[in-house]
């Protein structure tokens, strides 16, 4: 009869763990306006999470702690925060007027590549593919310039939001974690606690390797871009760091907006030779410097698997897709090799 209540238990506690694993996935998406910048809060957690452990170690209490850690991160990124935002707001508003400079020359070319084509081939290329891209290009100028307000009071929520939950986490992330713990069933509990331990680390510090990637690539970017005496160097440099997240294909994306409009503001010229040597020498820096030595040892994954979770990635759920697809692999990973071990150590007893 016991046997059977504790059976009747285990599954019960089986029944209300996988409840609230489903329920916290749905509310994500049910309530992104909570849970984005609640993970966001997390995420930076587990990258404060070994400063929060030496502290700890030295005698200093975990709520003075993370107060200081939230003091010291609040001091040392508002002041950045302040001066750029209105820079990279009146960029973004300014550079909506040069597109059509920038549509005018790339119409040019097109217009006699085909040209060209039509003489030397009798091949005639259809405008339908250029006038539709146009298209794209400026409804997404058009909605990105006239959704600033709304991002950066996004901004703003978040800068009260955030460091809110970013305190509370690092002061109760242990009761947290024993909370779940104990809704655990008995049967899943050790792998549950070691896949969990594992997957936190490693998040935590892919998050921060690319966060210093994507920093470092977008500090070089726009330096060399005011030192050429580039327009919207702000925006150019912002666009390829945070497409520098995306592995392998991101920088390629970040470079390809500042080279057309190089070519369409200052022609094939010195200018626009400069530009093409900045970005192949930022981009060779972080393939062979950056990325080796701070991201890939983190994920351990074959490249041809990062990029085929990349596409996938952005087929499901577009550039968010894109971002999330390393993490969710390299967690994949770890799951897929825990159930080998299992059965493979079964099979041989």
């Amino acid at each position: 009869m016991k046997l059977r209540t504790n059976g009747g238990r285990e599954k019960a506690r089986l029944v209300i763990f996988v409840s609230i694993i489903i329920m916290s996935i749905a509310g994500m998406f049910a309530f992104p306006r909570i849970a984005i910048p609640l993970l966001v809060s997390y995420i930076i957690t587990l990258i404060l999470s070994p400063l929060m452990n030496a502290l700890l170690k030295v005698g200093v209490s975990r709520t003075l702690a993370a107060f200081g850690i939230l003091v010291g991160v609040l001091f040392f990124s508002i002041y950045p925060i302040v001066k750029l935002v209105p820079v990279l707001s009146n960029e973004a508003k300014n550079i909506q007027y040069y597109a059509p400079k920038v549509e005018s020359y790339v119409k040019k070319e097109y217009f006699y590549l085909k040209t060209k084509v039509q003489d030397k081939t009798g091949f005639e290329l259809q405008d339908k593919y250029i006038t539709d891209g146009f298209g794209y290009v400026r409804g997404t100028i058009s909605a990105f310039v006239l959704n600033i307000p709304n991002v950066l009071a996004s901004v703003i929520e978040w800068v009260f939001v955030i460091p809110l939950f970013v305190f509370f986490l690092l002061k109760d992330l242990p009761s947290f974690k024993r909370t779940f713990l104990e809704i655990t069933p008995n049967s899943i509990f050790e792998k549950f606690y070691i896949l969990s331990h594992q997957f936190n680390k490693q998040l935590g510090d892919y998050i921060l390797a690319k966060s210093i990637e994507a920093t470092i690539i977008g500090v070089i970017l726009t330096s060399g871009l005011l030192i050429l005496d580039v327009r919207f160097a702000y925006i150019f440099g912002l666009v390829a760091a945070l497409t520098n997240v995306i592995p392998y294909l991101g920088p390629l994306l970040g470079t390809v907006p500042a080279l057309i409009f190089a070519i369409a503001e200052y022609g094939l010229g010195t200018t626009f030779g400069a530009v093409v040597i900045l970005y192949l020498i930022a981009n060779a820096i972080d393939i062979a410097i950056v990325f080796p030595i701070l991201v890939s040892k983190i994920v351990d994954l074959h490249p041809v698997l990062v990029v085929a979770s990349v596409i996938l990635g952005s087929q499901l759920l577009g550039i968010m897709g894109m971002i999330i697809s390393i993490p969710v692999a390299a967690a994949m990973k770890l799951i897929f090799t825990e159930i080998i071990e299992d059965i493979y150590n079964s099979t041989s007893t």
